[in-house]
């Protein structure tokens, strides 16, 4: 079955947005204290961030070259990660209710940017009507079918829940919940009501103008059935909604064109990170994603060969429509990883930039935002910009810009073209139409020496200005070459070929 995937992702710059902690709006009411929006994030505090605040920033995201966003839930739950849903079909009133979604995503149609939601379908909050209803009324309720209940234990007159805390052997609860943590309880996704509810939920967000979804651990329901029903409810509706799936490895059964569009490339992200980090990558920082055990320093060679397994992995067009990312709501910062050089980071955000694939920005990490895994990952949006890197900032903003205009960084492939130890030139485009990308994340200037063969007859190079990036020279070539490019340390450039 060829994929079919929707033409606008291949275009795609999107922007990932912990609604709690990228912008608040005054004309959202909160009910009480709030965390202090500056302190360090905590586990289970709210900062008070929400959807009319993230339509206020439009003009930002707009200008920094974003095209979609993606957020992380939105639905009424008790977490500030609102992956406890209790309501699937409103939006948590701290984030301002249904009618600022709606205005949301008026707004960002209205500026040709899309959206697309996080759905949670694997497993709920216990305020989740039909597990409360198992709470209240136990053997009782016709609901039980929806979970996995121990009816043995409840018989027997033991709670269900007597371990608020988490997480515990699942023995210990009366019923399986998400890796053993109370508070998720899993849905029995094999029932027929659970399944229609399910699909139902997806078609009304669908209907009211949302994208697509990213799909939360879709590995947990372990029935193809379900995604590819899932898919066609969702496509009924919205022939062009993107599904992606969180699936942390390469997983090329699941891009067959039967379940989802693209799957967020962990794998991409851990080879970026371990090529422009090299050496200097925060072993300690590293240590604590369990994830990331494969992120290790990677020299140029390495890195093509990790970038031609990767795209040799899935069809072209289904890499075009792969969300490449650098690091997210589940991940210690970008910046954190690799050491805290902002170079550093430029260099990864030239790749995820200049890489096929549909690129997608964490919120701050492209004014240098740091921190570790959960919860300091997830702090709020500095908008005083005193608190900016702004050399990175600008970076940024032209990166996306030159993505946006090249066509040949949204045409399928890559070509390695050269490795010379910490550094690395690719290929992208093909025809008339190919520009040059060259790396050097090492701390020594490098030469690279690009070959004759698949040059253009001119051999020569125009280079393309990047905010606070110097211009790797462009040297004659030999008999054997090209043409030779020579690279500063920790330097990226892109040229198009005259």
């Amino acid at each position: 079955m060829s994929p079919d995937i929707p033409p606008w992702v291949r275009d795609a710059i999107f922007y990932q947005i912990f609604p709690d902690r990228f912008a608040a709006s005054a004309r959202v009411s909160k009910p009480g204290s709030l965390e202090p929006w500056d302190s360090p994030p905590t586990r289970n505090g709210f900062k008070g961030g929400d959807l009319l605040g993230i339509v206020e920033r439009l003009d930002y995201l707009q200008d920094l070259g974003i095209t979609a966003l993606y957020l992380n839930p939105v639905f009424m739950s008790a977490s500030n990660h609102r992956y406890h849903t209790y309501d699937y079909l409103t939006v948590d009133p701290l984030l301002g209710g249904n009618d600022a979604l709606t205005q949301l995503l008026d707004e960002a149609h209205a500026r040709r940017m899309r959206v697309v939601l996080d759905g949670v379908f694997n497993h709920t909050g216990r305020g989740f009507w039909p597990f409360h209803h198992i709470l209240e009324t136990g053997l009782a309720s016709p609901y039980l079918p929806w979970f996995h209940i121990d009816e043995a234990a409840l018989a027997s007159g033991r709670p269900l829940d007597p371990y608020p805390g988490g997480p515990v052997d699942r023995s210990m609860l009366g019923y399986e919940a998400w890796w053993g943590l109370p508070a998720l309880p899993k849905l029995d996704t094999s029932n027929p009501d659970v399944r229609e509810y399910l699909f139902r939920v997806a078609e009304h967000w669908l209907r009211l103008g949302i994208d697509g979804w990213r799909l939360d651990v879709p590995e947990e329901i372990a029935d193809e059935s379900f995604w590819q029903t899932f898919r066609q409810r969702c496509r009924a509706i919205r022939p062009d909604a993107y599904l992606v799936g969180e699936v942390w490895h390469v997983a090329p059964d699941w891009l067959r064109g039967d379940r989802f569009d693209g799957l967020m490339d962990y794998p991409l992200a851990e080879a970026i990170l371990g090529f422009s980090g090299g050496v200097h990558l925060d072993r300690g920082v590293i240590s604590t994603q369990d994830e990331y055990r494969d992120v290790v320093p990677l020299d140029g060679a390495a890195f093509g060969d990790r970038l031609r397994a990767l795209m040799d992995a899935y069809e072209p067009s289904v890499v075009a429509a792969q969300l490449n990312l650098l690091g997210s709501h589940d991940t210690p910062r970008l910046r954190s990883v690799i050491g805290g050089d902002p170079e550093r980071v430029k260099l990864a955000m030239l790749l995820i930039l200049t890489l096929p694939g549909a690129p997608c920005i964490y919120y701050g990490d492209e004014i240098g935002l740091s921190g570790g895994k959960d919860p300091d990952c997830r702090g709020a949006f500095p908008w005083d910009e005193s608190a900016w890197d702004r050399s990175l900032h600008a970076f940024v903003r032209e990166a996306t810009a030159v993505r946006a205009r090249e066509g040949a960084l949204r045409a399928d492939g890559v070509r390695i073209l050269a490795t010379q130890d910490a550094a690395l030139a690719f290929e992208r485009g093909s025809g008339d139409d190919r520009l040059l990308v060259a790396i050097n994340a090492g701390d020594s200037p490098a030469r690279l020496v690009i070959p004759r063969d698949g040059a253009p007859r001119s051999g020569r190079l125009e280079a393309i200005d990047l905010a606070g990036t110097d211009v790797a020279p462009v040297l004659p070539g030999t008999d054997d070459s090209a043409l030779v490019l020579e690279l500063g340390p920790c330097r990226g450039s892109v040229f198009r070929w005259a």
